[in-house]
């Protein structure tokens, strides 16, 4: 059937060999350090608070580790795949080759909630920084969603346009276009940056844990409502607000601070050598973050009390945390703030690449048009994907608030690991002797994991974002019938064979 014609793995390997395809820069090392670049972002600095303050609490280190092992069993699968087949394209390019064009599609345009929507997210985190640091100089309505609306001096204050992120956007686009070696260098110098941060607020931070902040550590049910900035009170009572419900809840909301590792295998036609340094980009760099993590958010939730998160410390948590609980290291707010505002950097580049890659590779396929494999003559990046990506991203980070963009990337993640999980048990059962220079151990019981534990994260976030996904996910079937099917060159190929052929199942 046309809908499920696959790629043979020769023809991806092939393909990744072209001449006049992406040029392969990349080591082990930057590989590792993209990843860590992409994962150490919003998600950290943003969605810890948030997920301490509205689900899990003090728990909200659990919530890390219930996160971590289900990005663990995903990585193993995506590692394999990395390694097997090293071109562009992700999670797209493995369920081609595994489940069909049909499914490769809807992983594609699951991909653009990760990476796009993920570009989206942590620029209006950008923001929210950006205008902690002058001392919120910045008028609330040209930093904030006309969604968005707060009382400020007594005065209802409306957002109208998010100024600075559009600005973060149009410069790192702007990188991305110049060459994804200097992207790299930049980047890995960021990594460093963020991570020295992190590292000394960790170790300044623990002697002013206070126990009590601790205990109880799983927020009861009794626990008594919070009023936020807008006024209104928010209520742990509902199964997702507290306990264990809350630790997995949680785990959703936080998920979003691992979304990157993946983002490694999106830059495998850039490697200089894919089957050896793509698992240990994309597992070196999550085993790193998950320790970084978990000892973050301890001290985190051990400085502030987890109800602060709620009434105005959630955007800009450090800042908050140094400023009203660590008082003798003001500086360290400021200094924090910018390493911060890298960091964001670093992890709005990795996407927008991200997403540019797999857009170019489902142009080179047909699925989308001819203009987003283009390849600049010099620079030899698909630069008008990248200024198209600039006006889509730019749309959702100028008119969206951050929750919204932030758990909609995460439905999107999600869905990708699992159809990578579920890829990595059809390949073994139809392609058991393919040469797979990295093997995920233990097929199918850590594929199955996988799927469970992201399901489960998915089914635990809020039922309007699981409706929007569906949304989305609809709208793209509706282009892949009206367009892609019609133009994808495997497909054409396909119907242009004999009836008889045995096409389908090579």
């Amino acid at each position: 059937m046309k809908l499920f014609v696959k790629k043979s793995i020769s023809q991806l390997v092939a393909s990744s060999d072209d001449a006049g395809s992406l040029k392969r820069t990349l080591g082990a090392g930057s590989l590792i350090a993209l990843g860590i670049g992409a994962i150490i972002g919003a998600g950290l600095f943003v969605r810890t608070a948030a997920a301490a303050g509205e689900h899990a609490g003090p728990a909200v280190t659990i919530s890390f580790i219930v996160a971590a092992i289900g990005c663990a069993f995903a990585g193993l699968c995506y590692a394999e795949f990395a390694s097997i087949i090293p071109i562009a394209g992700s999670a797209y390019t493995y369920a081609y080759a595994t489940m069909g064009e049909i499914v490769a599609w809807i992983i594609g345009w699951a991909l653009i909630l990760e990476y796009a929507l993920g570009a989206a997210t942590v620029s209006i985190s950008w923001s929210e920084y950006a205008n902690n640091l002058v001392g919120h100089r910045i008028p609330y309505e040209w930093c904030h969603s006309p969604l968005q609306s707060e009382i400020i001096n007594g005065v209802s204050q409306h957002g109208i346009i998010n100024l600075p992120a559009l600005i973060i956007l149009l410069l790192i686009s702007a990188l991305l276009i110049k060459g994804t070696q200097e992207s790299a260098t930049i980047n890995a110098i960021i990594v460093v940056l963020k991570v020295a941060i992190v590292l000394v607020f960790i170790a300044i931070g623990w002697q002013y844990i206070r126990p009590e902040n601790h205990t109880p550590y799983l927020i009861p049910a009794n626990a008594p409502d919070v009023k936020q900035p807008d006024g209104t009170f928010y209520s742990y009572l509902p199964f997702f607000n507290h306990g264990w419900g809350g630790i997995l809840s949680g785990a959703g909301v936080v998920f979003f601070a691992f979304i990157g590792f993946d983002a490694v295998s999106t830059a495998a036609q850039e490697a200089k050598n894919p089957s050896r340094d793509m698992p240990i980009g994309i597992l070196g760099s999550l085993a790193v973050c998950t320790i970084l993590y978990v000892l973050f958010s301890w001290v985190l939730t051990g400085v502030a009390p987890y109800t602060d998160f709620m009434k105005s410390g959630k955007e800009a948590s450090v800042a908050y945390a140094i400023s009203h609980y660590m008082t003798q290291y003001a500086w360290l707010s400021t200094l924090v703030s910018i390493a911060i505002l890298a960091g964001f950097s670093s992890v709005i580049l990795v996407m927008l690449m991200g997403q540019s890659r797999v857009f170019y590779t489902m142009s080179t396929d047909g699925l989308l048009p001819k203009i987003f494999s283009d390849l600049h003559p010099k620079f030899r990046t698909p630069y008008k994907s990248n200024i198209i990506l600039f006006v889509f991203v730019g749309l959702f980070a100028a008119f969206l608030p951050e929750s919204i963009a932030g758990d909609l990337t995460s439905v999107g993640t999600l869905f990708a690991f699992v159809l990578v999980c579920i890829g990595v048990i059809i390949l073994r059962k139809k392609q058991p002797d393919l040469i797979r220079p990295f093997k995920t151990p233990l097929v199918p019981l850590v594929p199955i994991l996988g799927i469970v534990v992201c399901a489960a994260m998915i089914f635990s976030l809020p039922a309007e974002t699981q409706i929007s996904a569906l949304c989305w996910m609809l709208i793209g079937l509706v282009i892949y019938m009206s367009y892609s099917r019609k133009n994808s060159k495997l497909g054409n190929a396909y119907d242009a064979l004999p009836k008889a052929t045995d096409f389908e199942k090579k």
